[in-house]
């Protein structure tokens, strides 16, 4: 089976469908989610989606567009959740964390504040991290090194060729999905195409990153459903075929999470 290593099924966008969502997700040969929180607000919803479903595992975090409605008290939450929930074996990682440094999104001062302290608590609780890098790989990169953080993914990576490396050097795996069906996407395809197979991942960031085969313009939500063609013409970049991709990503991904992913 596949795995989408990175969607947010507990998002609005799914409330009134989200059994038909993972019950085509299933049919496409989709049996594993991975769902990093948004904001300790999710966490209890979140909880209960990962005890109902098969599969589902999930990490805890506060991710950097929400900061500016975050409070320096869910720092010590979020400590508190990891702390009470360590030995759920589909709690895989702190995330979803990072840095964004799109025009108009938060203060990176701020978003830098959440990034460090959340590295902090996933060095107590020593666990992987699942990190948002959006134009600040470096930045994320000199944070992980900083808190000796050796385990995680990077997702939706659009970073250069050394980025990536530095990233790999650190310990981390790097998340791939809709963007590298764009036959426009030169840097990520490439980077598809040429990086260790035994570094990557496979996401859909749904119900975000739609991938070109939906009309521009289109307004449906992503799904995981759409991982196996994502992962088709990745196999293509690499001159694989997509079972031999879908091997070594199981791999990869038992590599990351040995206990929750032993099975795939």
């Amino acid at each position: 089976m596949w795995c989408d290593t990175h969607c947010h099924l507990d998002a609005p966008e799914f409330a009134s469908s989200r059994s038909e969502v993972i019950a085509r997700a299933r049919t496409a040969g989709v049996g594993r989610w991975i769902v990093p929180a948004v904001g300790t607000e999710g966490f209890d919803a979140l909880l209960h989606l990962a005890s109902i479903t098969e599969g589902l595992g999930f990490a805890l975090g506060i991710h950097p567009l929400a900061v500016d409605d975050a409070h320096v008290s869910q720092i010590d939450q979020l400590d508190a959740y990891l702390t009470t929930h360590r030995n759920n074996p589909r709690l895989l990682a702190v995330g979803e964390i990072g840095l964004d440094l799109y025009p108009g999104h938060p203060d990176f001062v701020l978003q830098h504040w959440y990034f460090e302290q959340q590295l902090r608590l996933a060095r107590r609780h020593d666990l992987p991290v699942i990190v948002h890098a959006r134009r600040s790989a470096d930045q994320v990169h000199a944070g992980l090194r900083r808190f000796g953080v050796l385990r995680g993914i990077v997702h939706a990576f659009n970073g250069s060729p050394s980025q990536a490396q530095a990233l790999i050097r650190q310990g981390m795996r790097l998340g791939f999905g809709g963007s590298l069906t764009f036959e426009g996407s030169l840097r990520i395809r490439r980077l598809a195409a040429e990086l260790p197979l035994e570094t990557l991942l496979l996401e859909t960031d749904a119900p975000d990153i739609r991938p070109s085969w939906f009309a521009k313009g289109c307004l449906e939500p992503n799904e995981p459903a759409e991982l196996p063609r994502i992962g088709a013409c990745l196999a293509q970049l690499r001159a694989i075929t997509a079972e031999e991709l879908r091997t070594a990503l199981n791999a990869n991904l038992r590599q990351l999470f040995p206990d929750w992913a032993e099975t795939v």
